[in-house]
């Protein structure tokens, strides 16, 4: 389900969320493509010696089909952000999606976390334990970002 857009500064004002979900759902005329911007987090347990990236490499795989494509990617335009502590990885994902494709989004990033493993670009193979992930709000600091996901 789409993120509610949260209002700033009281009745009547908008935060820049409300602007780009409003744009989004009104396209410039003979634009075809309406995507809506969309964060997912994921924290996980790598094991002794993973690699940090591979969970977002899988999560790449499985949304465009491949880890390198020319662009745009296929389904959903995204970015995954990786913080490493330990063993412990925090992944936040940033994609944007037409609104009737963000369930199947959001599914394909759950199939991939929940599985445990990621294969890297040298031929090895990560394995993890997914710890919680779900759905979260785009915030204020990813709008310019999440803004180019939407128009490529």
């Amino acid at each position: 389900m789409p993120e509610t857009p949260l209002s700033v500064g009281g009745p009547g004002r908008t935060s820049p969320h409300d602007r780009r979900d409003q744009a989004t759902r009104s396209p410039p005329p003979g634009r075809a493509v309406t995507r809506e911007t969309y964060a997912h987090d994921a924290v996980l347990t790598l094991d002794p010696g993973g690699d940090e990236n591979a969970p977002g490499g899988a999560i790449t795989v499985a949304l465009c089909g491949s880890w390198s494509h020319e662009p745009p990617c296929p389904l959903a335009p995204h970015h995954t952000r990786a913080h490493r502590s330990g063993p412990e990885v925090t992944l936040r994902v940033l994609f944007a999606a037409e609104p009737d494709d963000e369930p199947r989004v959001r599914q394909l990033l759950q199939n991939v976390l929940g599985r445990g493993w990621g294969d890297t670009p040298d031929g090895g193979r990560t394995t993890w334990l997914l710890i919680e992930e779900g759905p979260s709000p785009v915030s204020f600091e990813e709008e310019a970002h999440a803004e180019r996901l939407a128009r490529s």
